[in-house]
């Protein structure tokens, strides 16, 4: 056998044992006549001993060990005189006395630690050296446990584990599909799936009340940080529930998450706030809530009250309250006013009021405006004497509450408010069911086709379509959407209806969704469920920026695997079987 025990595993209780461990060699060091080797697998690193006067060619033979051998080791466990708390096997060592090379290694082109010298592009290049790294290795240890925990909780709740299609149709409402030629229908594609979302409804008609799916899903959109053109949704759907039903059951799931998890507690019922009011406390429908700086609105207080021509103009004025920041340098002020001018905030400008520590009032605006109006703004801000208030305006209000969503952020990191080892979760629910398209120039889905309206709101469908509010529910934790679901149309004439508004042709319908509409007059069940991005959910538990390292074999920014080198070109005999020709427009 290639090993007795793993490189974590061995403790006192087994000085004096013959064992045989396998695994890569993390360091060596040679003391004297004397060498050490550190053996490190999944698990953990043990230390192995050669001793020149005991076994000089076995000694000479561990000193010609370069790092990422792939070696066995066999020995004897031993107490070590010089022992390391940092780890687990820190009190114990193997002295050798056979050693055999697995597998040589050329010098790797980066360190093999936690805190590694190698960058993104070279540690994506070579990402099967870059998951030999515990703190990589950790986050994927940390999905696994974290699947199989959803696993049994829903199992234990009744629901069954269904597979979906991969190879699906292509739905173009929502974002971009990728599109798959089949060979065997010439001139035709699949799409893969953005969402087993009208599969998972049929089986709701089907009778499987209550299904899940760790599923695969596809999107052909720009990426960030938090995407990946492909993802992992924990996809679930339930019958015969309301939109209560839907939450109470997932907010348990979370709470068992989070205990099993991270060993912290969720309230034993979380917030629920309608869409409208963190867009206005906010400016965001996925509020950080671990720390405060609310939006106040400041139009009574400074419209039409001085001779600031930008405020008198504007359809909304803003600001947010820093505390203990009235000592911000002008050199600070300025980076501040940068940041909103970047084209990914977009604002025109910012104004700040300090209101210092010894009761005096400094202002960008200060020579507009009367004292007693800057004494009315500091106590609609409920400022003190050395907090900072700035303010943006403008001309459209949702956007405007967005740019200063973005400073409203930048202050939490710049004053280190959003804690990563800190959880605020709270739902965000009453989503308006349609928005307004420029490009398109239609109303779109805010969520998908197959959203309940409202049943308060059924009558605004034909005349104000834009007041109709959706049964759609977000969860939120930090800032960060974990997921999101809704109540599902199940009546037909609804959903022709939803349909129509959104500007299809009962033509276009059917030959898009026929196989819906057509099951819905087979006894569909009220119905409804939710999808947890599983990449998201393990990259806040685990603390991480991006959610890239708790994927195995991720995509850079541009949608590249660079270690495998793709998308590439097919072969030109793959592209006549397909019946595909290839025609590239150069851009003038």
């Amino acid at each position: 056998m290639y090993r007795t025990n793993t490189c974590g595993e061995l403790r006192l209780s087994n000085v004096g044992s013959e064992v045989t461990l396998s695994g890569w060699v993390q360091r060596t060091r040679k003391m004297g006549g004397m060498t050490f080797v550190d053996v490190r697998d999944r698990y953990g690193i043990t230390q192995i001993v050669f001793n020149e006067a005991v076994d000089k060619e076995l000694c000479d033979k561990a000193n010609k060990l370069g790092r990422e051998y792939c070696i066995q080791i066999k020995g004897v466990v031993n107490e070590r005189e010089s022992k390391n708390k940092n780890l687990p096997t820190g009190e114990i060592e193997i002295i050798a006395n056979e050693l055999n090379v697995l597998s040589e290694s050329l010098t790797p082109p980066f360190t093999i630690e936690d805190q590694t010298d190698g960058g993104d592009d070279i540690r994506m290049r070579y990402r099967y050296l870059d998951l030999r790294r515990p703190s990589v290795r950790s986050n994927l240890e940390l999905r696994h446990r974290m699947t199989i925990l959803i696993r049994n909780f829903l199992d234990s709740r009744q629901f069954i584990e269904v597979e979906t299609p991969i190879l699906i149709g292509s739905t173009p409402e929502g974002a971009r599909d990728f599109v798959v030629p089949s060979r065997m229908n010439p001139g035709q594609f699949y799409a893969l799936p953005q969402s087993p979302q009208t599969l998972k409804q049929l089986l709701m008609v089907s009778g499987f009340d209550r299904y899940f799916q760790i599923a695969k899903c596809f999107r052909d959109e720009d990426l960030r940080a938090d995407r990946q053109p492909e993802f992992t949704q924990i996809d679930c759907e339930m019958s015969f529930v309301d939109q209560e039903d839907v939450i109470n059951l997932f907010e348990d799931m979370c709470r068992h998450l989070f205990r099993e998890v991270r060993g912290v507690e969720l309230p034993s019922k979380l917030q629920q706030m309608t869409w409208h009011e963190a867009m206005r406390r906010f400016g965001s429908d996925k509020p950080d809530l671990r720390f405060g700086m609310e939006f106040v609105e400041l139009m009574d207080v400074l419209k039409g009250t001085g001779t600031f021509p930008v405020f008198d103009s504007a359809e909304y004025i803003g600001g947010i309250c820093v505390p203990g920041c009235a000592n911000y340098t002008r050199k600070q002020l300025d980076q501040l006013t940068e940041f909103v001018k970047r084209p990914q905030v977009g604002a025109k400008g910012l104004v700040y009021v300090k209101f210092n520590e010894d009761g005096t009032v400094k202002s960008s605006i200060d020579k507009f405006y009367q004292p007693e109006i800057f004494a009315k703004l500091k106590a609609e801000m409920n400022a003190k004497d050395g907090d900072l208030v700035l303010i943006l305006s403008g001309d459209n209000a949702n956007k405007t509450r967005v740019q200063l969503c973005s400073l409203r952020l930048e202050m939490g990191d710049r004053l280190g408010l959003r804690d990563k080892d800190k959880f605020e979760c709270l739902w965000i629910v009453d989503f308006p069911l349609f928005e307004w398209s420029d490009e398109e120039q239609r109303l779109m889905a805010v969520h998908h086709p197959f959203t309940m309206p409202n049943p308060d709101d059924i009558p605004l469908l034909e005349s104000h379509p834009e007041k109709v509010r959706a049964l759609a529910y977000d969860f939120v934790c930090n800032g960060i959407e974990l997921g999101g679901g809704s109540i599902r149309i199940h009546d037909g004439q609804l959903q022709s209806k939803m349909f129509n508004i959104l500007g299809f042709t009962p033509e276009q319908a059917m030959a898009q969704f026929g196989f819906l509409i057509n099951a819905f007059k087979y006894g569909a069940p009220p119905h409804g469920g939710l999808a947890f991005g599983l990449d998201r959910f393990v990259s806040v538990m685990a603390g991480l920026d991006s959610i890239r390292d708790c994927i195995a074999f991720p995509k850079n920014n541009s949608g590249r695997d660079v270690m495998l080198d793709a998308p590439s070109a097919l072969d030109q005999k793959q592209l006549d079987e397909l019946q595909l020709v290839v025609d590239i427009k150069e851009d003038n």
